[in-house]
């Protein structure tokens, strides 16, 4: 449908715009969280969604002992039910493959990319976002990799990394398949007020 070609369409510009920007950022984790950030919003607006009515960005929530978390975005879900997506920015190998001249170089750049995830997944499940207060979680928390070839790098290198994130409640998204959870979250939202 004509629908589905428009957000194919906006999540391959947002898609094209941060390969174009993977160079610029590799320097600066800070630049690398802004901008993954910037596309996990774009993604949020392209399937429908308004800050302030179906998810919230940046928001501080109370945790167990007195802590305190701030996730990328909270999406609210019909029923007062929460979907909590954090956005995790994995350069500097990914970019080490594509300019790896030999294919040693290539193999282990990749290895370290996998890595890295891994690494992500393992202190995304350790935050424990379902427990905040004031949210009604789902059971698993959503990690974004806002570079389409940085998540399939990941994937395709390492078929169990799916996998392993899920049993750790962990669901592994980019911004193809964020954007497909989104419009159903938009849709729910839709009924909902129908």
């Amino acid at each position: 449908s004509a629908h589905i070609d428009r957000l194919f369409e906006s999540n391959n510009r947002i898609g094209e715009q941060a390969n174009n920007l993977t160079i610029a950022l590799r320097g600066s984790g800070k630049a690398q969280g802004a901008w993954g950030e910037l596309i996990l919003e774009r993604t949020l607006q392209a399937a429908g969604l308004r800050p302030g009515h179906e998810y919230d960005a940046q928001e501080h929530y109370a945790g167990e002992n007195d802590s305190r978390a701030q996730p990328d975005v909270v999406v609210h879900l019909p029923g007062d039910r929460h979907l909590i997506i954090d956005s995790k920015v994995s350069l500097i190998h990914h970019s080490a493959y594509n300019t790896a001249e030999h294919e040693a170089a290539r193999t282990m750049a990749a290895e370290q990319h996998c890595g890295s995830v891994r690494a992500h997944i393992r202190n995304l499940a350790e935050r424990n976002y379902q427990t905040l207060y004031g949210l009604n979680s789902i059971d698993f928390v959503i990690m974004f990799l806002p570079f389409e070839s940085a998540f399939m790098l990941a994937i395709s290198r390492d078929d169990k990394l799916w996998e392993q994130a899920w049993q750790r409640n962990v669901l592994l998204v980019s911004p193809s398949t964020l954007l497909f959870v989104l419009r159903t979250v938009a849709s729910l939202w839709q009924q909902e007020r129908q």
